[in-house]
C-alpha cells in the first residue's frame, strides 16, 4: 500500500513543507497494544500558533486551508504506513487515542488496547469522528472482540468508500473530534 502511494507521498511533502515552512510532518505520542506508548506520524495540518502566554491556540484556529483538505481527504493518515511497517500499528485497529486518556478508561473501555491501533478501523467505518466517545470505544472493543480477515476488508473497503465521500471527519462544532473527558 505504501508503494502505491508514495508519489503522494512524495508530493505532500514538498507541498506541505512549503506550506507550512518547515517540516511537514506531526509527530504525537500515542498508545497502543497493551498501552505502549509509539511516536505516531502524520501530515502536518495545523500551524504552530500559541498566544502570549504560551498555551496553543484551538484547533479551529491553527488549521490552514490546504491541512483541511488533506484532513477531508484523509491524506494527513498516509505517514502511518510507516508505523504500520514499524510494528506499532495495523492497518485495522481501533484508532490510537492520546496517552492522557489511559487513566480515564473504564475496565470495558480499557479492552480497545488487546489489539495494535489501526489507521481505520470499525468506529472510522460507522461515524468515524461524527460519532459519541461511548459509540466510538463501543465501535472498539467489538472490533477487538471479533478480529478476522474478512473485517479487516470490509473495513478497509468501507473506509475507502467512506474518504471518498468525506463521511464523518468532523464532529459537530468541532474542527476533528471534541476531547474525551472519561465516562461514556
Amino acid at each position: 500500500m505504501f508503494l502505491i502511494l508514495f508519489p503522494i507521498f512524495l508530493f505532500l511533502i514538498l507541498i506541505l513543507s512549503i506550506h507550512f515552512k518547515g517540516s511537514p510532518f506531526f509527530f504525537q505520542k500515542r498508545p497502543g497494544k497493551s498501552n505502549v506508548v509509539f511516536d505516531i506520524m502524520k501530515f502536518k495540518t495545523m500551524k504552530d500558533s500559541i498566544d502570549e502566554q504560551g498555551i496553543t491556540h484551538s484547533d479551529e484556529h491553527r488549521i490552514t486551508w490546504l491541512g483541511s483538505l488533506v484532513r477531508k481527504t484523509s491524506l494527513d493518515e498516509i505517514p502511518q504506513l510507516i508505523n504500520v511497517l514499524k510494528g506499532d500499528m495495523s492497518l485495522v485497529g481501533p484508532r490510537p487515542l492520546l496517552p492522557e486518556y489511559l487513566p480515564l478508561y473504564s475496565s470495558e473501555q480499557i479492552k480497545r488496547h488487546s489489539v495494535k491501533p489501526g489507521v481505520t478501523g470499525w468506529a472510522q467505518i460507522n461515524g468515524r469522528n461524527a460519532i459519541s466517545w461511548s459509540k466510538k470505544f463501543e465501535y472498539d472493543i467489538w472490533y477487538a472482540q471479533n478480529l478476522s480477515l474478512s473485517l479487516d476488508l470490509k473495513i478497509l473497503f468501507a473506509t475507502l468508500w467512506n474518504v471518498v465521500r468525506g463521511k464523518g471527519v468532523s464532529q459537530k462544532g468541532h474542527v476533528t473530534v471534541g476531547r474525551f473527558t472519561g465516562g461514556n
